[in-house]
């Protein structure tokens, strides 16, 4: 029995930037962090020869290619595992269209426990490569690379895209009690809705490709990375909230569908309640609000949202790791 731990994610700034219709041509950085909410993948020795998958479903086939999760097939087919195998996965939160990046999670986490099945151990960029091919190439969906290098690394980071393609991972350095006020600051609220990722990134990349305006709103989405990383390094903290609220008003021309009416309401509230800032987590349309508010009005806000779930968190400084192996 092998277990995997990986972690989800909370990106503050620069999200669609890491899309290589945009990247190639301008370069792309996003901030991000690591949080303690994690997708745990399990996979253990069949007695016979076939494979056993258990997630929203069970499938039992004789070979990989036989699978019908794309995700599951591809890395089965990439590692060249034919057979023998029973993996299952659970998740601390609901496991997609949340905008915390748990489709890349379960993808790092079900390579990093499969490289440990076939006795390897692997570098987190190699994870986070290998997870951008699974999810990019072999399943063709249209999304960025942030994900899997923040579930691999883990931490709180600043990610950035070189148009040649590399991607450089820094950690972003601050005092340790700056680092817990910072995090103490963050609240986020589960909205109950629901999206596809794929479908609103797809769109985005077109409305923004050839259109000079929507491409200098993300240039400048790209700069606020910079911006708020020498902010929290600084000791500048209570300059996150307007970062975030600027990204957050960028982060909607991009796309019509990426904010609602709905969403405008709460996120009104929360900041007429005493939120500084914020923005909806992921590539829009539903999903986790996140907000940063000032010490003493986290309440206050909650208060102002009585609809919605409130969900706390704090940063993660590690990446997906194997939690338990055993022969």
């Amino acid at each position: 029995m092998i277990i995997s731990r990986t972690p989800l994610r909370v990106s503050f700034v620069g999200g669609g930037s890491d899309l290589s219709s945009f990247y190639e041509e301008f370069g792309g950085a996003v901030l991000s962090t690591a949080i303690n909410k994690y997708v745990f993948v399990t996979c253990n020795r069949k007695f016979d020869s076939g494979i056993r998958v258990s997630y929203s479903k069970t499938e039992e086939v004789e070979r990989a290619h036989e699978i019908e999760h794309p995700l599951i097939r591809s890395v089965l087919g990439l590692l060249q595992l034919e057979g023998g195998v029973e993996i299952t996965t659970i998740a601390d939160i609901p496991s997609r269209g949340t905008g915390l990046g748990s489709s890349s999670s379960f993808t790092v986490g079900l390579l990093n426990v499969l490289h440990a099945f076939s006795g390897r151990h692997v570098s987190a960029t190699r994870l986070a490569e290998e997870s951008c091919h699974v999810e990019i190439d072999l399943c063709g969906e249209p999304i960025g690379r942030q994900d899997q290098y923040a579930a691999s690394f883990g931490g709180f980071n600043l990610i950035e895209f070189q148009p040649d393609g590399r991607v450089d991972v820094s950690p972003v350095t601050m005092a340790v009690e700056r680092r817990k006020r910072f995090s103490s600051r963050l609240i986020a609220f589960y909205t109950g809705i629901t999206r596809s990722a794929s479908n609103l990134l797809a769109t985005q990349a077109r409305e923004v490709a050839n259109n000079k305006t929507k491409q200098a709103a993300l240039r400048r989405m790209v700069d606020l990375t910079y911006i708020m990383r020498s902010s929290l390094v600084s000791g500048s903290l209570d300059d996150v909230g307007p970062i975030l609220d600027e990204n957050w008003q960028l982060k909607k021309s991009l796309a019509g569908d990426i904010s609602s009416a709905e969403i405008e309401a709460w996120y009104e509230a929360a900041r007429k309640a005493g939120a500084s800032g914020g923005k909806l987590l992921g590539a829009g349309g539903g999903g986790f609000l996140l907000f940063y508010v000032e010490d003493g009005l986290q309440d206050q806000v909650a208060a102002a949202l009585p609809n919605l779930r409130r969900f706390d968190f704090s940063l993660e400084p590690l990446g997906s790791r194997i939690i338990f192996y055993e022969e």
